[in-house]
């Protein structure tokens, strides 16, 4: 089964790239973790919570892919399946928009926090006070949070149509999001200023949406025999029967 490299790395660019805009939402839940953790054990506190949050993103993707999948097979229109996929290309340009224009999705900050305090019942009731378990389910809780990169994500990972091949493509995202995130997450501090000058989100933004447009052509350029080949060699699943 072959492995998208061309969508998980576009996806590993939006998490390093846009994690730059989660701070707007996550950054406030992040330096509370922080807050309320010794110093002592404030790093392993962090990486076990954002190893948590990956976790939470992993799972999502497996679910949805693993539903868009059964509709894909439930469906048994030919040629359907290679035309969902490269869909993906589409929903990877839109996230190349979002890095570039931020602005409108801003709302997304007051659901996300809204959303975090209506968990709190549930996060009291099956969060466990002590021990590594307690960073990591809360990581989990935190990665289900209402966020418009990482939905933007999970849509690319319900049309990957595959349980596998969404969790791949969430747990490639969460990767990029790791640095970051475990850094504020420990200190509390945003120290994102190299990630968030222009022309580095320029070029990321420009990455992924080039990623997107041969994503979304690949049927197309498949009929190309040197450029079947080149594709298939960078798993793209737009011409592939994987």
């Amino acid at each position: 089964m072959p492995i998208d490299l061309i969508a998980l790395a576009a996806a590993l660019l939006s998490g390093l790239f846009g994690g730059v805009h989660c701070l707007a939402m996550c950054g406030g839940i992040a330096t509370g973790f922080s807050a309320s953790t010794r110093s002592g054990s404030a790093f392993r506190h962090a990486l076990l919570l954002n190893l948590g949050r990956i976790g939470g993103y992993t799972l999502a993707g497996a679910i949805v892919g693993g539903l868009g999948g059964g509709l894909l097979r439930a469906a048994r229109l030919e040629g359907i399946g290679t035309g969902v996929r490269a869909l993906v290309g589409l929903v990877l340009i839109f996230t190349a928009a979002r890095l570039l224009f931020p602005a409108p999705f801003h709302g997304l900050t007051r659901l996300g926090h809204s959303a975090w305090q209506g968990l709190r019942p549930l996060r009291e009731r099956f969060i466990p006070d002590h021990g590594a378990a307690r960073p990591l389910v809360l990581g989990v809780f935190w990665g289900w949070l209402p966020c418009g990169l990482s939905t933007t994500l999970l849509m690319a990972a319900w049309l990957e149509a595959s349980a596998w091949h969404g969790a791949l493509l969430m747990f490639a995202f969460g990767l990029g999001t790791l640095p970051l995130m475990t850094g504020v997450s420990w200190s509390g501090a945003h120290f994102a200023r190299r990630l968030a000058q222009p022309r580095w989100r320029v070029a990321a933004a420009t990455l992924i949406a080039l990623a997107g447009m041969l994503t979304l052509s690949a049927p197309w350029l498949a009929h190309n025999a040197s450029a079947h080949q080149w594709l298939q060699a960078l798993g793209c699943r737009a011409v592939s029967d994987g």
